[in-house]
């Protein structure tokens, strides 16, 4: 079984390093929903612990989820959008994890107009995932994962459905605490488009490290994004953040993203500016059976956000 999920994941990320991106569809699929991620920059595959909502960022990491745990996961959007994740995880054996989750975006009520301005009514836009996902300890410190998901999106009238796949491998040192991940997002294509043009899925290609600092609080991670999508310079690839670990129960964390505060500049008159877009911070209380994780970050130019994961080990 081992050898088998680890050639057919290192013969997609063989293949998805020739990928090249071009426009894309289901883009709610790149927002973060992992607080922890958001805090660290928004990109994150390499955090290893006991947070169920990594699993939308690295599958391999549900190895480490307690078993029967529910998270519960929410982040405010622009004006008038909404969005919610929910997943569970379940240990089988001593090696294997399993987890089912879901994510909904949905975009509010707009005014449907005719090409002269006249309105005609309103109309509604909404974007779903519906996703189960598979990890198994490799060996001693490796372990990989994959996820399948339905993806759905509803513009009035109109609609479309994809499927894809992620997959992850990460490789742990608990003494060191010393993290190397490497993961394919959004690997598939449409099943139906909204008229007769179909757009190629989100795929993101991500390596990622992370490394305590020894006998040190401070813990540092580097993730490369979009590495399937070379139309930009290497320093935007670039995802940096640091956690301050108080105790085994508590952190707080800051990030950077250099290609989201590049993509949300703003021109004015005397310049440009991101007004703090690429910035993020937050923190988390992890006790034996209850996790709350909080951040803060901006992904849209007209507001800021906050994400929130609660999660409980049944």
């Amino acid at each position: 079984m081992k050898k088998v999920i680890l050639a057919t994941i290192l013969a997609l990320f063989a293949y998805l390093c020739d990928a090249q991106e071009s426009q894309t569809v289901y883009n709610f699929l790149r927002l973060p929903i992992s607080a922890h991620v958001a805090a660290l920059g928004g990109d994150n595959i390499t955090i290893v612990s006991d947070d169920a909502s990594m699993l939308f960022h690295n599958p391999a990491l549900i190895s480490s989820v307690s078993d029967k745990t529910i998270s519960l996961n929410a982040m405010t959007y622009m004006e008038g959008a909404t969005t919610a994740s929910a997943s569970f995880v379940k240990a089988v054996g001593e090696k294997a994890t399993w987890a089912a989750a879901g994510q909904y975006m949905g975009y509010g009520s707009m005014k449907q107009m005719t090409s002269l301005g006249e309105q005609l009514g309103t109309f509604s836009a909404k974007d779903i995932a519906v996703s189960g996902s598979f990890a198994y300890l490799l060996g001693t410190r490796f372990a990989g994962g994959i996820t399948a998901k339905m993806v759905a999106s509803y513009l009035g009238s109109y609609s479309s459905l994809g499927m894809a796949v992620d997959l992850g491998l990460n490789y742990y040192d608990e003494e060191r605490d010393f993290s190397v991940s490497a993961v394919a997002r959004n690997l598939g294509g449409q099943l139906s488009a909204y008229e007769d043009d179909f757009e190629r899925m989100p795929l993101d290609l991500q390596v990622g490290i992370s490394k305590r600092l020894l006998n040190s609080p401070l813990r540092f991670s580097l993730t490369m994004v979009r590495l399937n999508d070379w139309s930009f310079g290497l320093g935007k690839h670039l995802v940096v953040g640091a956690d301050v670990l108080l105790g085994k129960q508590f952190y707080v964390a800051i990030g950077y993203n250099a290609l989201r505060a590049s993509e949300m500049k703003i021109s004015e008159s005397d310049g440009s500016s991101a007004h703090g877009a690429g910035l993020s911070i937050g923190g988390g209380l992890m006790l034996q059976r209850l996790k709350l994780h909080l951040a803060y970050a901006r992904y849209h130019v007209s507001s800021s956000s906050l994400l929130l994961n609660l999660s409980y080990t049944l």
